[in-house]
């Protein structure tokens, strides 16, 4: 009777075991995979792309390059999520501002903690460089517009079926006039079912 109990026991074990194995395997990083419905890497991918190629594509720059004689600098500021879900803005800013600066129509300078870090390697080297190699303060590019947005979603249910809607909008803002010369949009909705 306890040998039939632990061959069993072992059996039960044997397939709960074998069921609880993930098989992992890797796919091209552009393949457009969506599990869940909810945002992922293609839509951050895809709507930072087709964004800033509407934006890089629009009167205000060749207005800027003619009128100043160079490139516009931007600075991409903050994002914020207004989704009902969690969105990693920091990978979204990053598809942005790796999208801006693959255009070669514009420069991008850092913001946030990144700049901040920068300004605390200028300040050890104040002290600790080799005076040849010292990189001075009051040279940083200023920035000419700043990119924000906001990305909102909407849900719609229906039994086992939603409709997941989202919106970003971005705007492009002239830092010394706080005049708008670019405001976009993208709409993205997916069924699962």
């Amino acid at each position: 009777m306890k040998f039939n109990a632990i061959i069993f026991t072992l059996v039960v074990v044997g397939l709960f075991a074998a069921g609880c194995v993930r098989q992992v395997s890797r796919v091209d990083e552009n393949a457009q995979i969506d599990l869940s419905g909810r945002w992922n890497d293609t839509d951050s991918r895809l709507v930072s792309e087709e964004m800033i190629r509407d934006a890089m594509n629009r009167r205000w720059i060749t207005d800027f390059t003619e009128q100043e004689g160079k490139k516009p600098t931007l600075i991409v500021g903050m994002v914020k999520n207004k989704s009902s879900e969690h969105i990693s803005t920091d990978t979204f800013i990053k598809d942005i501002e790796r999208e801006i600066l693959n255009s070669g129509r514009a420069r991008i300078v850092q913001s946030g903690e990144m700049r901040e870090q920068l300004r605390d390697e200028r300040a050890d080297q104040q002290d600790f460089a080799a005076e040849e190699t010292i990189k001075q303060w009051g040279r940083e590019r200023g920035a000419d517009f700043m990119l924000q947005g906001v990305v909102n979603s909407m849900t719609d249910r229906n039994r086992r079926e939603r409709l997941v809607y989202y919106q970003v909008d971005l705007e492009l803002t002239d830092i010394e006039t706080n005049e708008k010369v670019w405001i976009g949009n993208k709409k993205i909705k997916k069924v699962v079912k």
